[in-house]
């Protein structure tokens, strides 16, 4: 799960980067809000990629997903952006528990003697 989860948190690191420049062109908006708030969540992109496998750390990815969607209240991009990362968030999450899942009982069965070995 850490794997896609972090991959898809990389990924959004970039989509923020990109709509930072956007945000920028913006006359309402000041440069240093723009960066201020673009350089929080790409921070806290990178922070979530170390945890992940943490308690509160999915948690703490949906609130992200929530703030990147709305984001598109002032980048209009964002809100379809921000609706693909969350479908990404999700498979990641779920995806990755199965695959998870799965190794666990790989091991296990590696682990566990052959039946006919007595």
């Amino acid at each position: 799960m850490r794997t896609l989860c972090s991959s898809t948190l990389i990924g959004e690191f970039f989509v923020i980067g990109f709509a930072g420049l956007v945000a920028m062109k913006d006359p309402d908006l000041s440069m240093a809000a723009v960066w201020t708030v673009s350089g929080i969540a790409m921070f806290l992109c990178l922070v979530l990629c170390g945890l992940v496998t943490r308690p509160g750390g999915i948690a703490l990815g949906w609130a992200l997903q929530i703030a990147l969607v709305a984001a598109g209240f002032v980048v209009p991009t964002m809100f379809f952006m921000g609706a693909v990362f969350a479908a990404l968030w999700w498979a990641s999450v779920h995806y990755g528990r199965k695959i998870d899942e799965a190794k666990a009982r790989f091991a296990a069965q590696a682990d566990a003697p052959a039946p006919d070995a007595v």
